[in-house]
């Protein structure tokens, strides 16, 4: 799918750093008092337009959220939310995922959402999707030990790559697998932008939880 440009995207972001955290690397180790508070602290990695993350802080005012874009003219939907209703427990990262581990520290996060994250269905592309075991290294040096990494996704290839690959960590234990989220849906479900359209289209959404065993060296 072609991302429509947002022309006045990147002055917009650019306006708002009580929302869009500018230079995320300087808060790696201290995201908390960011929020001025010890609340624990969950992350959407691709969060699009906002809609999961912003209706989890909403929902949720005892838990920090963090959601991460790298496209200006998508993350800008998501401050456009911001803007018309502040939430003091959310907060907006414009920056590539594939460094995660320079923004935050180890134990730092509680919960990772990767909600209908692109496939990069070529083998060329493997490094680069989110449950390759690259990410899944990253994620075992900020999660918390017993946080959990929560995949939805429409894509069954990426969804049995998943699994294969939390299967062959040793870092990670599958929790959950659900062939049909809306076959056994969790009352506190939020749902996406994607969610939405895929559950119009009568698709099925494939979901896994997955716990981090505990700190890595």
């Amino acid at each position: 799918m072609r991302l429509r440009k947002v022309p006045y995207a990147t002055e917009l972001l650019s306006e708002y750093p009580e929302y869009i955290v500018k230079e995320p690397k300087r808060h790696s180790g201290i995201w908390n008092s960011l929020f001025d508070n010890e609340n624990p602290i969950e992350l959407e990695i691709g969060s699009g337009k906002g809609k999961f993350i912003y209706e989890k802080a909403e929902n949720n005012v005892n838990i920090n959220y963090i959601g991460i874009e790298k496209f200006d003219s998508v993350i800008v939907r998501a401050l456009e939310k911001m803007i018309y209703k502040s939430l003091p427990n959310l907060k907006l990262i414009r920056f590539d995922a594939q460094h995660i581990d320079e923004i935050f520290s180890n134990n730092e996060i509680s919960n990772i959402y990767l909600n209908f994250s692109d496939p990069w269905p070529k083998k060329r592309q493997e490094k680069r999707r989110l449950t390759s075991p690259i990410f899944l290294r990253k994620y075992a040096k900020i999660l918390k030990p017993f946080g959990a990494i929560h995949l939805k996704t429409d894509n069954y290839c990426l969804f049995e790559y998943s699994m294969m690959s939390l299967n062959e960590s040793e870092e990670y234990i599958i929790e959950k697998i659900v062939l049909d989220l809306y076959q056994d849906l969790p009352i506190d479900n939020v749902q996406t932008e994607f969610e939405m359209r895929f559950i119009q289209q009568n698709k099925p959404i494939y979901y896994i939880k997955a716990k981090f065993k505990g700190e890595t060296e």
